[in-house]
């Protein structure tokens, strides 16, 4: 079992998470029941994945866990990429939160391959 708050994985999806929280709110509210909810729910789901992963009891049960949150992050960068394409969120605000999820997938990998080197 890992401690989450030291991971610096967690920290950054918890910041991405906020950052997302906060890009939706300028969304239009015609939008909350279906792109802001789902994007809301990308978000979370990254931090989540890597928490409930840092529960398990081995590195095979992170890895999959990791697994998730990679696809969450890539689900997250493809609807902030359409409502890019919506004119919803300027180019500026994307590119910020998109090198954010670029940053959270690398150390994914990093972190997949360190386990999967302890197996």
């Amino acid at each position: 079992m890992h401690k989450i708050e030291n991971l610096k994985i967690w920290q950054k999806s918890i910041e991405l998470s906020k950052r997302v929280y906060k890009i939706t709110e300028n969304l239009p509210q015609d939008e909350k029941y279906g792109l802001i909810s789902q994007i809301k729910r990308s978000s979370v789901s990254v931090a989540s994945n890597i928490a409930e992963g840092a529960g398990r009891n081995s590195n095979n049960e992170f890895l999959y866990f990791l697994g998730i949150a990679n696809g969450s992050v890539y689900e997250l960068q493809t609807q902030l990429i359409l409502c890019h394409e919506l004119n919803f969120i300027k180019q500026n605000k994307l590119t910020d939160i998109i090198g954010l999820c670029t940053e959270i997938q690398k150390m994914i990998y990093s972190f997949q391959s360190s386990l999967k080197s302890r197996i």
